[in-house]
């Protein structure tokens, strides 16, 4: 294939050091621009308490009481190696620093899949590494600021290598040794299931000498020793090294270690978010969620290498079989663990950046037969010209939404508009910085020294360091009425996808909206009155009357929030006015009809008042919109157990004690469904409800 002759030749070398160096600067120019991605304050914070525990020479604990973050269970060291080197050099833009060396973890590591293509295909198979990698909008979103996921990619990725090339060297050198011990260490280092390389060094050996002898028909004791005592210090020194700035690790090298990764496979907090159109819990994701959302935001150009490396290497797979096995397995059995383990998994596959990498390797290695594989010309144009063609989807992307390149869905979606309201977009709140510094920019031309309340859901304050007269709150967006602010600055994160599939978000009082490929990302809202903070506050304050009068003044100005319609019908509730107060809900549910607030309280009017059925159908419908609203559970037990439906109310409660182990109120009703069948079972659940 002519297009490819020039990268096998003499001028491979140029070529690609050309393209490794244009890469580089385009990633360092792209982490200049990047927001502050959802988790990365929450690892610089610990950073910094790692690094006072190790000043205070252990003395300062506060890195290993994390019961919100859970972050005592990760090493995260390439976190902490950034606020050691933060602290050494006084650097002064944190956050900047930071995303240039990510932004050199990702080159780093899409440098080393590049060779790792040479090593495997020549040269031509490394160019395109480069080329996929640079139409790999996911990735490349990435890089610009996830301290996390982006360096355990190029962990592991080392590891992979180097092992690569450790076990199938024809001798064991101190110099592969090494390398292979610094990159387990890394990979561990960063996260508990670093481990894995171990699993597969001690694996693969294993097969690797099944093989040995299967074609020799001898075993060599000696040199198995030598190998043996080579994984024995491999795998004591990676363990130690890549435990060295862990300080839970460390204080428990053995224990402490088997929990966080026990943690890390069943990762305690979880979050909501859309998933087929619907808001769903991170733990109760369907078991496709990771290879769907793969598929769906992976270009198809990597798709179509993927589907040549099946069809076309098999030359070259038949020449190093257990080369290409164990690359293929590195990529699989993640994927397959978390499948079985029912994991829970947010975020995209974000936390799967690390088998990415390989893929993109056995994909370049699929483009490249792909190119070479047809003698006569047509054939091979419409080769490259199906790859040109692929190239423009991810291509034209970045280049029209810098820099919210990790926004990417491919075509399978209709990318980003097909996605919007089916499957989350802005998830790591990227789109915040943009808003923000607009904001500023707008309050200095028309509010020059005002002290004003800017909200975010998502924590902004980096952004307004410099704004002193300016106070800033993170709060969710769904209690916006309830706050005292100016304005707000929202991205569309845990925003319902019925608001969002209605265009109710952004409101409409929005005075600046930030769009990536034609659909809202972003928006600043200016406050026009505070009305229904006012009547909120008079409510709270049992002021019934005058919060109504407020309420009733807010919805002459504002009808988009469900939530001032729950606070106004809560008011009038409470003065007595049950039809009003219904009437004002079901306005609510026709803005938002998955408002949970809202379905909870009319179920519990309908209860109260001995409309059961009504009651009953509303509380399914919290339980459906929300399978994790506890309170509905107890409510809608005692409603089937007034009706003889005793079998029905136990297996709803369990399925809610399942969720929520010690859950009181379903302990109680438990017992209440035995209070009559079977007093003494109705007698141990009321002991278990008094321990609670």
């Amino acid at each position: 294939m002519k297009i490819l002759q020039p990268l096998e030749g003499k001028s491979a070398k140029p070529i690609f050091a050309i393209g490794s160096a244009i890469l580089l600067l385009f990633l360092i120019l792209s982490s200049k621009e990047a927001g502050i991605s959802g988790d990365e304050d929450l690892h610089y914070q610990q950073s910094i308490a790692v690094y006072n525990y190790f000043a205070s020479g252990g003395t300062d604990q506060s890195a290993l009481n994390t019961p919100a973050t859970h972050l005592k269970y990760y090493g995260q060291s390439f976190d902490n190696l950034a606020t050691i080197l933060i602290n050494w050099f006084n650097i002064d833009d944190i956050y900047f620093f930071r995303h240039v060396m990510n932004a050199l973890a990702a080159w780093i590591c899409i440098l080393l899949a590049a060779m790792l293509s040479i090593w495997l295909s020549g040269y031509g198979a490394g160019m395109l590494t480069l080329v996929l990698f640079a139409l790999s909008p996911t990735f490349l979103g990435h890089a610009q600021n996830n301290l996390k996921d982006i360096p355990f990619a190029l962990a592991y990725l080392a590891g992979s290598l180097f092992m690569l090339k450790w076990l199938f060297a024809e001798r064991i050198t101190w110099r592969n040794t090494l390398l292979l011990i610094l990159s387990i260490a890394f990979c561990i280092s960063i996260r508990p299931g670093g481990v894995l390389l171990i699993c597969y060094l001690l694996l693969f050996t294993l097969i690797v000498e099944i093989k040995t002898y299967r074609e020799t028909k001898k075993l060599n004791f000696s040199i198995l020793k030598i190998k043996f005592l080579y994984l024995f210090l491999i795998i004591f020194l990676s363990y130690l090294l890549g435990i060295l700035l862990w300080p839970y690790a460390l204080q428990n090298p053995v224990t402490g270690f088997w929990e966080s990764f026990k943690v890390m496979t069943q990762f305690p907090s979880t979050i909501r978010q859309i998933f087929e159109g619907k808001m769903e819990w991170s733990d109760w994701m369907p078991w496709y969620y990771l290879p769907k959302l793969m598929l769906l935001t992976i270009p198809l150009l990597v798709w179509l290498g993927l589907f040549g490396f099946m069809t076309l290497a098999g030359k070259a797979v038949k020449k190093d079989p257990l080369k290409y096995w164990f690359l293929i397995f590195t990529v699989i059995f993640p994927v397959a663990f978390v499948i079985y383990e029912k994991s829970n998994l947010y975020g995209s596959w974000r936390h799967f950046l690390f088998i990415y990498p390989a893929m993109v390797v056995l994909a370049s290695i699929g483009l490249k037969n792909m190119l070479f594989y047809y003698n006569n010309r047509l054939s091979q144009a419409l080769v490259a010209g199906t790859i040109l063609l692929l190239a423009i989807h991810p291509f034209k992307f970045m280049t029209k939404n810098h820099p919210y390149y990790y926004l990417y869905y491919n075509e399978l979606t209709g990318g980003l508009k097909g996605a919007y309201g089916n499957y989350e977009t802005d998830y790591y709140y990227h789109s915040i910085r943009e808003g923000s510094e607009w904001l500023i920019e707008y309050l200095k031309k028309n509010h020059p020294g005002d002290s004003l309340k800017v909200g975010t859901n998502f924590p902004a304050d980096w952004f307004f360091r410099e704004e002193k007269q300016l106070s800033v709150k993170y709060f969710p967006y769904n209690e916006r009425s309830q706050r005292d602010w100016d304005y707000y600055i929202v991205t569309n994160s845990y925003i319902s996808p019925t608001l969002l599939r209605s265009k109710i978000w952004p409101p409409k009082n929005s005075i600046k909206i930030i769009e990536a490929d034609g659909i809202p990302i972003c928006a600043v809202v200016k406050r026009e009155n505070k009305f229904d903070f006012q009547g909120y506050i008079a409510f709270k304050q049992h002021l019934l009357e005058e919060s109504v009068k407020y309420f009733e003044e807010q919805l002459k100005k504002d009808c988009q929030d469900e939530i001032i319609f729950f606070n106004f019908a809560s008011a009038c509730y409470s003065m007595g006015n049950k039809e009003k107060a219904m009437l004002i809900l079901q306005k609510g549910l026709e803005i938002n009809p998955d408002c949970e607030q809202i379905l909870m309280f009319q179920a519990n009017i309908y209860a109260e008042y001995g409309d059961t059925v009504k009651a009953e159908k509303l509380y399914l419908r919290l339980i459906s919109v929300n399978r994790k609203y506890f309170d509905a559970y107890p409510v809608l037990a005692k409603i089937l157990i007034a009706q003889k439906e005793l079998i029905k109310a136990r297996k709803l409660l369990k399925s809610c004690l399942m969720m929520q182990p010690g859950y009181k109120p379903a302990i109680v009703g438990l017992a209440d469904s035995y209070r009559t069948s079977d007093p003494e079972v109705a007698k141990k659940y009321d002991e278990l409800a008094r321990e609670k």
